[in-house]
């Protein structure tokens, strides 16, 4: 048919009944029409791949309650920390992955100055220092050097099921004085700070991807409401928590403090203001807060000797009060450490117990925790320190008691859930993950409470070794996503060969536990978003 120009005004309604028809079509179409909110707009060049399909989780279940694993102790920034050189590669960059994920270059040509990985792993032949694209060598389950917390990496976390990541700003001055390599202060604090700042920089990383401030899935909460919020978003509510060994320059000389209530006040309030709300008092020595929980075996011996080179003190034992116990303490073989003049103490072995406990100046701590709703770790306090505490959290009414990961006496499990508080395991190998998890299943069937795992990457700690069992592609819980083998760059990860490289296998790695502990273990460790948030929100509601 052909148009006279004697009909315009016809051909004028007909063109806005097209317009009209199609807004309304445009208006139907699903929202896959578009990029689905869970993938970002923009990534760098050269990037991991993340390998979950599906949408995450939104809401909450038919009972009001949040659902989402927990990983109640990370390391995201301590690349930062120990000097700057000791974990080599960084969690992010604007240039992408080749940029970020690269080794030392004391590293380079074959490995051979990983000093501190060759001497807590034992490993003395070197590696091959290329990460992306190829990542032959690195990052690995056995690795205590290399970045294993890269954002892609943790993003695959969230897409299979994380809903909580507790990343705790650490360091350690007298590692950082003894290891050679360092390009910046060794003061804990200031690392601290420069931690703090960078995690809220990954923040800010993650939302220009995702299209400006506040879109992201990596969202920093200081409240339990706004955790509560986010992740009934469907994303990632991340908490800030300090694991040092000098908190606030509360060291001790001698047995001297060279700290004040003063210094307390002011370190707590700054921290606060950082977004801070869970801290360790004391972390591997004995500070002027409280005596430590002992490392056992060869790293024991040489944390020993870190602590009489730092302190002027060895640690020293007596008898349990109680049934509960400390580590027995580890002997370095031969320590070059220490002066030749200098002679590590003899132990018996019938003494087990840290004869320090919490000192005033940790009881003041304590007490500004509270007065602040601040969640206290007790992990790594000796018993004798952990006991003092519970039993102030316990005249207080003190519900805001955490053990991250398993380095609490398991005895006192059932009096951090009297008290209203949260627990957490090591994310160890599967089997010895089951195998804790079923010791204290009693436990967590009568107070009502989900179950947490801590990776501690980047932590300097052991992760889970290779084990046969998963099948690719696969669901952790009946309506999760899909998950399959891990790629960055050139390299394929498989947890059945690689164990727990980084972090973003954990979704493999509940695969695993679900696979020997069954869909009821998979279950509880759902659980874990609510009962943190259930402690959080009581430490928030404590009055005096």
């Amino acid at each position: 048919m052909m148009w006279s120009p004697s009909r315009p005004l016809e051909l004028l309604v007909i063109l806005r009944l097209v317009l009209a028809a199609t807004l309304f079509v445009a208006a139907l179409a699903p929202a896959s029409a578009s990029s689905p909110w869970w993938e970002p707009v923009a990534r760098p060049a050269q990037d991991s791949q993340i390998n979950v399909t599906g949408e995450p989780f939104k809401g909450t279940d038919d009972q009001g309650r949040v659902r989402g694993f927990v990983d109640a102790h990370n390391h995201l920034m301590t690349n930062e920390a120990f000097g700057g050189r000791l974990i080599c590669g960084k969690p992010f960059s604007e240039q992408g992955a080749a940029d970020a994920l690269k080794d030392c270059p004391e590293h380079h040509p074959a490995g051979l100055g990983a000093i501190f990985e060759a001497l807590v792993t034992s490993d003395f032949d070197g590696h091959d220092p290329v990460g992306w694209p190829t990542f032959r060598d690195w990052p690995s389950y056995k690795t205590v050097s290399h970045q294993q917390n890269y954002y892609a990496w943790l993003e695959r976390a969230w897409r299979g099921g994380q809903r909580v990541l507790v990343t705790d700003l650490t360091s350690n001055a007298e590692l950082c004085v003894i290891y050679p390599f360092k390009d910046r202060s060794c003061d804990e604090m200031t690392s601290v700070r420069l931690q703090a700042q960078r995690t809220y920089e990954l923040q800010a990383f993650v939302d220009k991807q995702f299209g400006g401030p506040g879109k992201g899935w990596f969202r920093i909460v200081t409240s339990p409401e706004q955790a509560r919020d986010v992740i009934e978003q469907g994303k990632l509510a991340v908490v800030l928590g300090i694991e040092t060994s000098e908190l606030f320059g509360c060291r001790q000389v001698l047995d001297l403090p060279l700290c004040s209530k003063a210094a307390i006040d002011r370190g707590l309030d700054e921290v606060h203001a950082l977004g801070v709300r869970s801290i360790f008092l004391c972390h591997k020595y004995d500070n002027a807060l409280c005596g430590v929980r002992f490392d056992s075996g060869v790293q024991g011996g040489v944390i020993n000797a870190a602590q009489f080179l730092r302190t002027g003190t060895w640690w020293k034992t007596e008898k349990c009060a109680g049934p509960q116990q400390d580590n027995p303490i580890g002997v370095a073989p031969a320590n070059a450490l220490i002066p030749a003049s200098a002679v590590a103490p003899a132990y018996d072995p019938a003494k087990r117990c840290n004869v320090r406990g919490l000192t005033s100046l940790g009881e003041y701590a304590v007490q500004g925790m509270m007065k602040r709703h601040m969640m206290i770790e007790i992990d790594h306090m000796s018993v004798k320190a952990a006991s003092r505490t519970l039993d102030l959290a316990t005249r207080a009414r003190y519900p805001g008691i955490l053990s991250s990961h398993s380095w609490m006496d398991a005895q006192w499990t059932e009096k951090v859930y009297q008290l209203g508080g949260f627990v957490a395991s090591y994310e160890f190998d599967a089997e010895g993950f089951v195998s804790q998890a079923a010791s204290t299943a009693a436990l967590r069937q009568k107070y009502g409470v989900g179950l947490g795992f801590g990776t501690d990457y980047n932590g300097v700690g052991s992760h889970p070794s290779p084990r046969t069992g998963v099948t690719y592609p696969f669901r952790s819980f009946p309506d999760g996503p899909l998950v399959d083998r891990q790629r960055t760059g050139e390299r394929v990860w498989d947890i059945n060969t690689d164990g727990g490289a980084h972090v973003g296998l954990v979704p493999d790695w509940v695969e695993q536990v679900r696979r020997l502990g069954g869909d009821q273990l998979v279950q509880e460790l759902l659980g874990g978003a609510e009962s943190y948030l259930r402690t959080w929100s009581g430490t928030q509601r404590w009055t005096s």
